[in-house]
């Protein structure tokens, strides 16, 4: 099937689809899409897609009145040796993304040659490919940011200068931490802070004499003065720009989500290493997919500095209340917390270690009997239910050890996010419906209590169904309304490449058994139904899409590889390199898009809409003729 050209992101179509996603009970559909991703026009191909380029307006356009929201990925300042913006910090933006081609402008009085700018767009190794090339164009920006830094102290206008003063006054309690660490990395050889020859450098904001450090600053300050001014200045310059973003998108109607990932950066180590528990790492454990766990080697937030004895928030706890705060105030789409296990009861292991319980590791707040871990255990002796956690694999079964909480254990839990996530919603105006918990995978008793407890939004992920389990929670049949729906993530293979590895076999019957009894139960010929799923993984891919959308979740989310029909990966997790965290969406996008709806690749939204619809029953389609109508009229047989 295929969209008629003519109406094709129309005002008809966009009505259409708005009316479909209401009589499904859709409060939002959400396109997921990290910043690296985002389209750029020819002009301004740095090498690096930005929410605040020009590219990123069209995509914008394109999305009101079919997208309610943009998910975003995290967007803090990651290092030349790791580009995943899992592991860049929480405060300070990638300067990547930093609208270089606005800064040619008078808005921002010319600081950056057009000579400069067009040498950077023409060099660019990718810049005839959907890929971003990470290292080039950091080491550009560093090219462009020495120019537009010298301009800016020169011929910037007052006006600038003193919105720039303003800025480093507001957030100069990271600011200049973080701008500090650019000029240690230079002084020591490394962005590396354990690395750093100098003891000093490593503790200046740790277990260092306050006054030797208070002296080793100033000097770095007094030595470093322009690289921390630069530094500054690009954190001003992008903070501005994604101010006018979020108020461009604002006027659309389109929200933008952040995305708080569960890592700390080095960075952000060395400027809080106090609030760490020392020692200890956060991972996962062992399972079926990973025999020795996840030794993630992220830093543990310090549990007696979360909270005081009397409850109120502790230093660690009002650092990460001020994040938390200036996220949903930047982002009034609500923020994704990742791996919310991370924030209930996380999962931590020895430094040096595997994240295994024969090597001394365990659940942070949930291990009584734990000789170091258990002084942190909300969960007591009496609580436990049957023999915790034995032998190889941690599997589902052997973390439901603990099957019993009293309410005061369960708020104990959710502290932080009582007291941290939901405060600072409410602070910012918003509500708890403004976090999106993202709860794949196994989850602990004390996660599922808290979920409930708070009424959170978590996520129902339909690839990673079981398919031989009637009440799986990510079956179509299943998935409650108060969720999120989707058939993958950042870390998950685009639903067709999914489907390619299953068609023709017999893996696939489990799938399509559940499909066919919850999307056609009083449509269709079923048999030729089961067949088209069993040979053709377009249209196996495209009925588990449809499964998201006739559940009866609330909100939906779709990666733009799977809506836009981009069969490559993304993000290949327990992997690095280039492949990872590069790709993006054409520059030429919306006739890439038409081109691949005429080849089935894309997603066909009207025709998605009318299977969704035809799924709830004929009493449902019955009452609803009129709208199926209009979404048919959008659809032409090939």
């Amino acid at each position: 099937m295929l969209l008629e050209k003519s109406k094709l992101f129309s005002k008809e179509y966009k009505e259409t689809i708005e009316k479909a996603l209401s009589v499904l009970g859709k409060k939002n559909l959400a396109l997921i899409l990290q910043g690296v991703s985002f389209p750029s026009k020819d002009d301004e191909n740095t090498g690096f897609g930005t929410y605040n380029s020009d590219g990123a307006k069209e995509l914008f356009n394109f999305s009101q009145g079919i997208f309610s929201a943009i998910q975003l990925g995290p967007c803090g300042k990651t290092k030349l040796s790791d580009s995943s913006p899992y592991t860049g910090t929480v405060f300070s933006k990638n300067p990547l993304f930093i609208n270089l081609k606005e800064l040619t402008t008078s808005k921002w009085d010319k600081i950056l040659s057009e000579k400069t700018l067009e040498k950077i767009i023409e060099m660019n190794p990718n810049k005839n490919t959907n890929k971003a090339a990470y290292v080039y164009a950091i080491e550009n920006l560093e090219l462009a940011s020495n120019e537009f830094y010298k301009n800016f102290k020169k011929n910037a206008s007052k006006e600038l200068k003193k919105e720039f003063e303003n800025f480093k006054k507001e957030n100069s309690f990271w600011l200049d931490k973080d701008a500090l660490y650019e000029a240690l990395s230079i002084e020591n050889n490394s962005d590396y802070w354990p690395q750093w020859k100098s003891e000093l450098d490593k503790t200046l904001f740790g277990s260092a004499d306050k006054k030797q450090a208070e002296k080793r600053i100033k000097e770095i300050e007094k030595k470093y003065q322009d690289t921390i001014e630069k530094y500054k200045l690009e954190q001003f310059i992008v903070q501005k720009q994604t101010d006018e973003t979020l108020e461009y998108t604002k006027k659309l109607g389109l929200k933008l989500i952040a995305d708080r990932q569960v890592a700390f950066s080095d960075r952000d180590n060395w400027a809080y290493q106090s609030m760490f528990l020392d020692g200890w790492c956060l991972g996962c454990p062992p399972d079926y997919f990973s025999e020795d766990g996840q030794a993630w080697g992220f830093s543990v937030v310090d549990p007696e500095k979360l909270f005081n004895k009397d409850g109120s928030l502790g230093p660690a706890g009002e650092l990460l209340k001020k994040l938390y705060t200036k996220m949903f105030k930047e982002n009034p789409g609500g923020v994704r917390i990742d791996h919310t296990v991370g924030l209930i009861d996380p999962w931590v292991y020895k430094k040096g270690c595997m994240p295994k319980v024969e090597e001394g590791a365990g659940r942070l707040y949930s291990s009584p009997n734990h000789p170091e871990l258990a002084k942190y255990s909300i969960a007591r002796e009496e609580n436990i239910n049957k023999t915790p956690i034995e032998g190889k694999f941690v599997t589902p079964d052997d973390e439901k050890w603990l099957d019993n909480l009293s309410d005061e254990q369960v708020t104990l839990y959710g502290r932080m996010i009582e007291k941290i996530v939901i405060a600072s919603a409410l602070e910012a105006g918003l509500d708890k419906n403004a976090i999106i918990a993202e709860d794949l995978g196994t989850l602990t008793y004390p996660v599922v209590q808290v979920m409930k407890k708070y009424g959170l939004q978590g996520m129902r992920l339909v690839q990673f169904v079981v398919p031989f389990e009637e009440n799986h929670p990510y079956r179509c049949k299943n998935i409650t309304p108060n969720s999120w729906a989707m058939v993958g993530t950042h870390d998950n293979e685009p639903i067709r490449m999914w489907a390619s590895k299953l068609v023709n076999t017999e893996d696939a019957n489990p799938y399509i058994k559940n499909l066919i009894e919850d999307l056609c139960s009083e449509f269709g010929n079923k048999d030729e139904v089961w067949h088209k799923m069993y040979t053709d993984e377009k249209y196996f891919g495209f009925m588990k899409i449809v499964e998201c959308f006739a559940s009866k979740a609330e909100n939906i989310q779709i990666f733009f590889t799977d809506f836009f029909g981009i069969n490559e990966v993304y993000n290949t997790p327990g992997t690095s390199g280039d492949p990872n965290w590069t790709l993006r969406l054409p520059n030429n996008f919306v006739d890439f898009y038409r081109e691949k709806l005429k080849s089935d690749e894309a997603l066909n939204l009207p025709l998605v809409m009318i299977y969704a619809m035809k799924a709830r029953g004929w009493e449902f389609y019955k009452n609803h003729q009129d709208l199926l109508e209009e979404l048919e009229q959008l659809v032409n047989e090939k």
